[in-house]
């Protein structure tokens, strides 16, 4: 019992259900904790910024003077890549079977058309050389400022690679300055931490409070569809790569990531979960070298729960309106799903790169504002499943690059 109290987990968890329980009883005034959640993202988003691009420099200046370095890059990359895919194909047969958009009336759309109908056509289709040039700053600075993970990963890999490069009495110093500062990063968002519960608290008050139990329950077949498919892709095909493919065991792997798991659920952001992540890495023995740079990676690009998420919505949409999908939309559902789930920051909120999928495959977007009332509660179980494949990812990379 007085390891449960000291266990932060533990009361990140009970903040959860005591922020829900709260929300329910006071409805719409539970928006009065909405500042507390503010709050606490804010002082995450502050450090996460620093972590991976510090995180990112060192990883790459370590890396680049050894032959491992084009072996993490090749491993990590193609690992997201065929687990994207993968996902992908588990969320189309999930969505085919059990057809979760078929029991649905066109009334269901009706109650909240008016949410955020005016953001559901503010994303546009990302092209592929879009993408590409979009990965690349033009201005470091600018996108420091503006928090664009993928391009500060993109310059911290070519400034690392730079620092690498030097000779090897000036890189050693550098890049110990790195892990200083890496250090220190990490010891803040560790104090940070410590009111996580009080941030979850009015997260989920504010979240329940504002949407309720009527509104989720219209669209539960959605839900409990993508359940099945994270949990298919969680605890079948995950804990299969590791057990074949890892020096991991599958156990030590689910009870280390057991918190990290629970701070990406309340929190449903995997940057604010990816210190969690790298720690847990740590404990199951996953070098340094390796996760400093595969994490912050996957905490980015490797997003297979949004994946599952974009896939499985364009199906219920498809099924909503009586479409029937052909070969050339589901090749554009899988592109499009895996390019936007690579291009999606790793924060919270609603996601509107889902409305390029729908684009992509011609599915009309109009009732996607029916999902905003539930995209908090998506946004959980996709995050859990992302920082699982971030983790998985590193286990296997280290195996294979390092050895």
């Amino acid at each position: 019992m007085r390891r449960l109290i000291k266990n932060l987990g533990f009361w990140i968890l009970v903040a959860m259900v005591a922020g829900i329980a709260v929300g329910a009883v006071m409805g719409q005034g539970a928006a009065v904790f909405a500042p507390l959640g503010t709050l606490f993202i804010q002082l995450i988003k502050m450090l996460v910024v620093p972590l991976v691009a510090v995180s990112i420099i060192s990883g790459a200046a370590s890396l680049g003077s050894s032959r491992s370095a084009g072996k993490i890059g090749v491993v990590s990359i193609g690992y997201i890549l065929l687990t994207t895919v993968l996902s992908i194909v588990i969320a189309i047969v999930c969505g085919l079977l059990f057809k979760p958009g078929a029991s649905l009336g066109a009334e269901g759309v009706s109650s909240i058309m008016a949410q955020a109908s005016a953001d559901a056509g503010t994303a546009a289709t990302p092209g592929f050389w879009e993408t590409i040039i979009g990965m690349i700053p033009a201005n470091p600075i600018q996108a420091f400022a503006e928090g664009n993970i993928l391009q500060i990963i993109v310059f911290g890999l070519f400034l690392g690679f730079g620092i690498a490069a030097i000779e090897q009495s000036k890189r050693e110093k550098v890049v110990s300055g790195l892990n200083y500062i890496l250090e220190a990063l990490i010891w803040c968002i560790g104090k940070v931490m410590l009111v996580a519960p009080i941030g979850v608290f009015g997260l989920m008050a504010e979240a329940t409070g504002t949407f309720g139990f009527t509104v989720l329950l219209q669209i539960a077949n959605l839900l409990w569809v993508d359940l099945v498919a994270v949990l298919i892709m969680g605890l079948a095909v995950y804990p299969a790569t590791i057990a074949l493919l890892s020096r991991v065991g599958v156990g030590e792997f689910f009870r280390t990531m057991l918190r990290p798991q629970i701070i990406a659920f309340s929190t449903a952001s995997s940057m604010a979960t990816l210190p969690v992540t790298m720690e847990a890495c740590d404990k199951m023995g996953i070098s340094k070298q390796t996760s400093g740079f595969v994490v912050p990676l996957g905490a980015t690009i490797n997003m297979t729960g949004n994946a599952i998420y974009y896939t499985l919505v364009a199906i219920f949409f498809a099924q909503f309106y009586g479409i029937e999908l052909s070969m050339a939309q589901f090749v554009a559902i899988t592109v499009t799903a895996s390019l936007g789930s690579i291009g999606q920051a790793g924060v919270p909120g609603p996601t509107l790169m889902v409305v390029a999928v729908l684009v992509s495959a011609g599915i009309p977007i109009e009732g996607l504002p029916l999902l905003y009332a539930l995209d908090r509660i998506f946004d959980m179980i996709r995050t859990v499943l992302n920082i699982t494949g971030d983790a998985a990812c590193a286990a296997v990379t280290d195996r294979f690059a390092l050895a």
